[in-house]
């Protein structure tokens, strides 16, 4: 008795361990879809629910610009039966993984590859493709919708029930867009302006008429860096639109956003988003709903006071 409570305090504390979404036992005979996002991670489990093991290699928190992976997840990323990615340079730390089992010939599901796609319009990465589409929950609908057929073809994994939870969470996803529509038509024309840290919200401000008026960090990733001219120019922008509000993300600090507030010779309030990273269940956005109706909240109201 005594070492079978021994050997199951210590499966229980390697499951605590692991990455996985749940902790599988030898025995589980189910396909493996590795998710390099918590944001697609959190939607591929909505999708599949329990029919695949669902490995989300982003912890909660996280920059996916910069997380790192350790050798044994390296290694379930090349043993899985699905890998999905957000693409269009978002996982910069973690490509030489991705690009490593697409060669290993690990079949691969691409989420940028499934959109509309924009670029930046300025800063450092101008020209180039924007990866946050996540932000407008109608490109959301099209990943989910291309998602469908490549987990269908998953061995084990039941069609019908599948299409019955894509059909469920594609409900769910125009509610939200509706929610969202509702809330930011509560904002006047001349306050429909965004400044964050860095560009993160092109799709929104395209889906639902914002204009973006700088960022903090000018290029498309948080590894960037802004130079003083830069922060001028945001000073310059903010004092020029008024805006009442300016908007830090949650997996970066807001240390530059607090700066450009304190410096503008107005009075911005720094409101807190959810932006590139889902949160602990306690954090206030475990999943992708929730986090994007805690921001149309936090944006809406920003903006209108």
């Amino acid at each position: 008795m005594r070492f079978l409570r021994v050997l199951t305090a210590t499966a229980l504390a390697a499951c605590a361990a692991a990455t996985l979404t749940s902790c599988a036992t030898p025995a589980d005979t189910r396909p493996v879809v590795v998710v390099s996002t918590n944001i697609l991670g959190d939607v591929v489990g909505e999708l599949v629910g329990g029919q695949a093991r669902v490995v989300t290699l982003m912890k909660p928190n996280a920059d996916p610009h910069s997380f790192e992976i350790s050798a044994q997840e390296a290694a379930t990323l090349r043993d899985a039966d699905l890998l999905v990615s957000n693409g269009l340079g978002l996982e910069e730390g973690l490509q030489q993984h991705l690009d490593a089992a697409v060669a290993a010939e690990v079949p691969s599901f691409v989420a940028g590859d499934a959109i509309e796609v924009l670029d930046y319009r300025d800063g450092d990465a101008a020209g180039m493709p924007d990866a946050h589409f996540w932000t407008d929950p109608a490109r959301m609908i099209d990943v989910v919708d291309a998602l469908e057929p490549a987990l269908a073809a998953l061995d084990g994994i039941d069609a019908d029930t599948l299409a019955a939870d894509v059909a469920d969470y594609r409900e769910e996803l125009t509610t939200l867009d509706a929610e969202m529509t509702v809330a930011f038509a509560r904002i006047p024309d001349e306050r429909r302006a965004l400044v964050t840290n860095h560009h993160v919200f092109g799709y929104l401000a395209d889906r639902f008429d914002f204009e973006v008026v700088g960022a903090v960090i000018p290029g498309g990733t948080t590894l960037a860096a802004p130079s003083a001219s830069d922060l001028a120019d945001l000073v310059g922008a903010v004092e020029d639109t008024g805006v009442p509000a300016v908007f830090a993300e949650s997996s970066s600090p807001d240390r530059l956003v607090q700066a450009l507030a304190e410096e503008a010779d107005v009075h911005v309030e720094v409101i807190e988003l959810f932006t590139e990273s889902l949160t602990a269940e306690d954090g206030g956005a475990p999943d992708y709903l929730t986090m994007m109706r805690v921001n149309t909240e936090r944006i809406s109201s920003g903006l209108t006071r």
